[in-house]
């Protein structure tokens, strides 16, 4: 087995944040997620009881993957993975409300969402 020379091998530590394929595709398909379960969910009124128990468990779903997405963000040493981290606090703080308070509401929404659903006939 031939191994590839040192130099060839990407020095993850000296690799921006941003700079990981895996790192842009998941981003990229989390915006895209959220984003069209949110033109969905402009007719959510219009579901029926199965559409929305689906509409809430895949915007769940979505919620959890930002959490698990912002919280590498906050782990990471990477300049620009901390400025990210920064500027959501900072535009949030303008609402007085942090990152956590924002996914603690959303939260609350889903399961407001989940109750109206199970009382539905």
């Amino acid at each position: 087995m031939v191994l590839p020379p040192d130099d060839s091998i990407p020095d993850i530590k000296a690799m921006g944040f941003f700079d990981s394929e895996i790192v842009q595709q998941e981003a990229r398909q989390l915006f895209e997620d959220y984003h069209s379960l949110m033109q969905l969910g402009s007719d959510y009124g219009k579901f029926d009881r199965e559409g929305k128990k689906l509409f809430i468990e895949q915007m769940e779903s979505v919620m959890d993957r930002y959490k698990i997405f912002m919280k590498r963000f906050e782990l990471s040493e990477d300049f620009m993975a901390q400025m990210t981290v920064e500027q959501l606090r900072t535009q949030l703080g303008q609402f007085g409300v942090t990152p956590q308070q924002m996914f603690d509401q959303m939260n609350l929404t889903l399961e407001r969402m989940k109750s109206e659903v199970e009382r539905m006939p």
